[in-house]
């Protein structure tokens, strides 16, 4: 997701000091242009999501006693492209995490919110690889050609429309996946599955 585009995150927690330092983090977040909306009630977090759209809801799972968020996402089954995030402020059973798409907890610092909110919006529109698997997705593949091709993090970012953050994310999820850690070792890489030819990557990225 590039710096231009409005991101739309609902915050719905009841502790205004928590609500309001969340706030504040998601304003600083040099990656993304975020427009947070500070909800205080169940009943204001239903309204809102039935008038509006947002990208993100970053909702306490003991918001209004306890936040069912499956239930939720069942009455408004028509927004499936919004993206639930767990706030973390207590210690919380597992099974409470379970239907959410990220957490975030209140000891995160910034880089870390900042990196699983663009690890959640990457997956827009894109299949999710399963955790371990050694396939690349189609959108981590354009960057291993990118990468080979000499461009950088921010180069990358502009010509595939997303943040730098996000990038970074791909090219970490890319090693992980593959297990290797070099331009040069993604180079044979992508030439032996024929993602690039020898001439693109001499000629670099015109």
């Amino acid at each position: 997701m590039g710096n231009s585009t409005s991101l739309k995150i609902v915050v719905a927690e009841s502790s205004v000091i928590i609500r309001s330092g969340l706030t504040a983090v998601l304003k600083r977040l040099p990656s993304l242009n975020v427009h947070p909306v500070e909800v205080t009630s169940a009943e204001s977090l239903e309204g809102y999501v039935r008038m509006h759209t947002p990208d993100v809801v970053i909702v306490n799972p003991t918001f209004g006693g306890w936040f069912d968020v499956n239930g939720f996402k069942e009455r408004h089954h028509t927004h499936a492209e919004v993206r639930y995030v767990a706030l973390v402020s207590s210690v919380l059973d597992s099974n409470m995490l379970k239907g959410y798409d990220e957490s975030i907890a209140i000891y995160d610092d910034t880089e870390a919110i900042a990196e699983k909110l663009d690890r959640l919006l990457a997956c827009e529109g894109e299949e999710v690889e399963k955790e371990g698997d050694g396939t690349l997705s189609q959108r981590e593949k354009e960057i291993v050609t990118c990468v080979v091709k000499g461009m950088t993090n921010k180069a990358i970012a502009d010509k595939l429309f997303l943040s730098v953050h996000t990038v970074i994310t791909h090219r970490r999820n890319i090693a992980r996946k593959l297990q290797i850690h070099s331009p040069a070792g993604l180079t044979i890489y992508a030439i032996v599955n024929k993602l690039v030819e020898l001439k693109d990557i001499k000629a670099g990225d015109k």
